[in-house]
This record gives structure tokens, C-alpha cells and sequence, in this order.
């Protein structure tokens, strides 16, 4: 088995340097800790990450669009108080 098919089969997250963040397109992803420093984790789906949330106001709870572990947009706000 190659380093590269041993990556995939790993499981969910970064592969051959690119994690499900860092693609060519947003994704959308649910703020699940707010951290200092503009900083949030995520709950990607498959994983957690750390991305920044410094452009954006977010909430723990929202969904956010993030490209390149940066976030984007707020497109949907938790229902929290």
C-alpha cells in the first residue's frame, strides 16, 4: 500500500495536504467552540477543525462557510438564545 493510500484509508481529514476546508470550494460547517484569538472548531461532518472566524460573527451553533480555514459568511444562526 502506497503513503498515499494509507492516508485515504486513515479515515476523514487532510490528504495529500489538502483538507476538506482547504478545497477549491467553501463548505459549510458548524461552529462548535468559539476560541480566542478569532478563532472556532468546527464540526466539518467527517471531523473537527480549527478554523478562523475573524471576518465573520459567529455563534456556537452556526453554520458557517469557510474556504481555506477561513470563514466566509454566516449562512444559517443557531436557534440558541
Amino acid at each position: 500500500m502506497s503513503d498515499r493510500e494509507a492516508d485515504r484509508a486513515s479515515g476523514p481529514g487532510c490528504h495529500d495536504g489538502v483538507c476538506i476546508t482547504c478545497s477549491d470550494a467553501a463548505v459549510e460547517v458548524t461552529v462548535v467552540q468559539l476560541l480566542d484569538q478569532g478563532l472556532a472548531v468546527v464540526d466539518t461532518g467527517e471531523s473537527r477543525e480549527e478554523v478562523s472566524v475573524a471576518l465573520v460573527s459567529a455563534a456556537v451553533g452556526d453554520t458557517i462557510l469557510v474556504h481555506a480555514r477561513e470563514a466566509i459568511a454566516v449562512v444559517g444562526e443557531s436557534s440558541q438564545p
